[in-house]
C-alpha cells in the first residue's frame, strides 16, 4: 500500500456521506452551532434544574476569592481552608490571606528545584526525554497539595494586606515567560561548565549565585516578602486589635494551628498501571528540595468519597483536584456529566470511561478547589458545594454545584485527615511509593484560571 492509498480522498468522503440516511434536524443543528457556538446549543437545562443550591451539610465560608489571570488555584484552595479557623480565632467577620506571599516563595523554590534537576541530569543528552521534560515548563504557576504544604511549613502565611497583590501576581504570563527564559539561560551555562570539566563544587557555587540573582529579579515582579510584621484589624464586634512582632510562621502557628502533616492526598486513578491501595510519587515533581515529596494513595472511589463526606460533616472543608475543563458550565457554576449534550448535538458518540480518558490523554488534573458542603440522601451524596477561586461573578457568588456523577468521572484527588481512613487505607499508606515518570497524568499540576 502506497502513501496515495493512505491519503484523504475528499470525493470518497462526500460519497459515503451522501449514502447515509439524512438526519431530520442535522441542518438545523449545524446552523445553530455555527451561529451560537456549541456550548449554548448543547447546554442541558435539566442540569440547572437538578442541581439545587441547597445542602444537608454546609460549612460557612467567607467571600469567594479570585486568582485573576494566574494559575494559583492550588494556593487559593489551600489558603481558603485556613480562613475558617482564622476568623474564629480572631473573632473576625471575614479574612483573606496573601496569595502573593506563597507565590513568591514557590517561584524561588521552583527555580532552585529546576537548577538542581539540571545538575542531577548533567550526564543526560540534551535531547533525552527527561531533560526535555525538565526544560519544558519549569516555572509554571501550577502546583500540588504537598507542594503547598512545603511552602506553609517552611514560610508560614500572612494576611493579604501585609503582602498585597501586584500587577504580575494577578497577571503572571509575561513574568513566567521572562523568568523561564532566565532559568533556561542558566541551565545552558551549567551544562557548558560541566562539559568543560568544572567540579560539582564549582557548579553548586554558580547555582547559588543564580538563585540569589533570581530572588532579586523576583522582587521586581512581586515585591519583598516580609520576615516580620505588625497586624491591625477590627473584630466583628467592632473592637480594634494591634499585634506586634509577628512572623509568617508564628502567625500561622497561632491563628491557624492546623497540623498539615495529618492530611494526605487520596486519588482515584483507575488505570491498569496503578493498583488501588498503593502509594505513588512522581519523579522530578516538587518545589522545595528538602520538603516532602508529592505522595498519593490510590484508593477506590467509594472509600475516597466516604472520607470526603465524613470530613465535611465534621465541619472541615476539603481541598480537591479535578479536571474542570470537562462538562463544566463556568458562568452558571454547574458541574454535571450531562451539562453539555455535545454528543447529541454532533450526532456522534464520545465513549471513553475515566480510565480511558487518563490513558489516552483526554483528561488529567487541571484545577484545585474546596468542597464546603454536601447533600446527603439515604447516606449517599447526590451533589457537592464547591468554593472556587474565579471571583464572585460566576456561579452562585463564586460557589459552584457539582453532581455526584461528575465527582465520579472528573474528580481525581481529595485531601483528607488520616483519622477518616479505614484500617486498610492506613496500612496502605505505609507502603513504599511507586515512582511514576513526570509525564504521568497524575504528575499534572493544578493551574487552570
Amino acid at each position: 500500500m502506497n502513501n496515495k492509498d493512505l491519503a484523504i480522498d475528499i470525493l470518497s468522503i462526500q460519497k459515503k456521506l451522501s449514502e447515509q440516511p439524512p438526519h431530520p434536524i442535522a441542518e438545523v443543528m449545524k446552523n445553530a452551532i455555527i451561529a451560537n457556538g456549541i456550548e449554548k446549543v448543547a447546554f442541558n437545562n435539566s442540569s440547572r434544574i437538578g442541581l439545587q443550591n441547597s445542602f444537608s451539610n454546609e460549612i460557612k465560608s467567607g467571600k469567594v476569592t479570585s486568582q485573576e489571570k494566574s494559575g494559583r488555584c492550588w494556593m487559593f484552595a489551600g489558603l481558603n481552608l485556613f480562613r475558617y479557623p482564622v476568623t474564629k480565632n480572631l473573632n473576625a467577620e471575614d479574612f483573606e490571606f496573601s496569595q502573593n506571599y506563597p507565590m513568591f516563595y514557590d517561584k524561588l523554590e521552583k527555580a532552585n528545584y529546576f537548577l538542581e534537576s539540571i545538575i542531577k541530569t548533567l550526564h543526560e543528552d540534551i535531547y533525552s526525554r527527561i531533560v526535555m521534560w525538565i526544560l519544558r515548563d519549569p516555572l509554571q504557576d501550577g502546583g500540588q497539595w504537598d507542594m503547598f504544604v512545603n511552602l506553609i511549613n517552611k514560610y508560614g502565611a500572612v494576611p493579604k494586606n501585609i503582602m498585597p497583590e501586584t500587577f504580575h501576581s494577578s497577571n503572571s504570563a509575561l513574568m513566567n515567560q521572562l523568568l523561564t527564559y532566565q532559568l533556561r539561560t542558566w541551565a545552558s551555562l551549567l551544562r557548558d561548565m560541566f562539559a568543560k570539566g568544572c567540579s560539582e563544587e564549582e557548579l553548586r557555587s554558580k547555582k547559588s549565585d543564580f538563585v540569589t540573582e533570581f530572588y532579586r529579579i523576583l522582587t521586581y515582579f512581586l515585591g519583598e516578602p516580609p520576615m516580620q510584621f505588625h497586624f491591625e484589624y477590627r473584630d466583628k464586634d467592632g473592637g480594634h486589635h494591634s499585634i506586634d512582632n509577628l512572623t509568617p510562621q508564628s502567625f500561622f502557628a497561632q491563628y491557624v494551628a492546623i497540623d498539615l502533616n495529618e492530611y494526605v492526598s487520596l486519588i482515584n486513578a483507575p488505570t491498569p498501571d496503578k493498583p488501588f491501595d498503593r502509594t505513588y510519587t512522581i519523579d522530578f515533581l516538587g518545589n522545595t528540595i528538602e520538603g516532602r515529596k508529592v505522595l498519593y494513595l490510590n484508593t477506590k472511589l467509594d472509600d475516597l468519597k466516604l472520607c470526603t463526606m465524613n470530613q465535611l460533616k465534621d465541619g472541615d472543608p476539603v481541598w480537591f483536584g479535578c479536571d474542570v475543563r470537562l462538562q463544566t458550565e463556568r458562568q452558571k457554576g454547574l458541574m454535571d456529566t450531562r451539562v453539555f449534550l455535545f454528543d447529541n448535538a454532533l450526532d456522534t458518540e464520545m465513549g471513553l470511561n475515566k480510565s480511558g480518558r487518563l490513558l489516552y490523554g483526554e483528561s488529567l488534573l487541571t484545577h484545585a478547589m474546596v468542597f464546603t458542603g454536601v447533600n446527603v440522601k439515604n447516606d449517599k451524596p447526590d451533589r457537592w458545594k464547591v468554593e472556587n477561586s474565579w471571583g464572585e461573578e460566576r456561579g452562585e457568588k463564586g460557589f459552584f454545584i457539582m453532581s455526584d456523577s461528575w465527582f465520579d468521572e472528573y474528580n481525581y484527588q481529595v485531601v483528607v485527615n488520616k483519622k477518616y481512613f479505614t484500617p486498610e487505607m492506613l496500612a496502605a499508606l505505609n507502603t513504599d511509593p511507586v515512582i511514576l515518570p513526570p509525564w504521568d497524568p497524575m504528575g499534572s499540576l493544578a493551574k487552570v484560571n
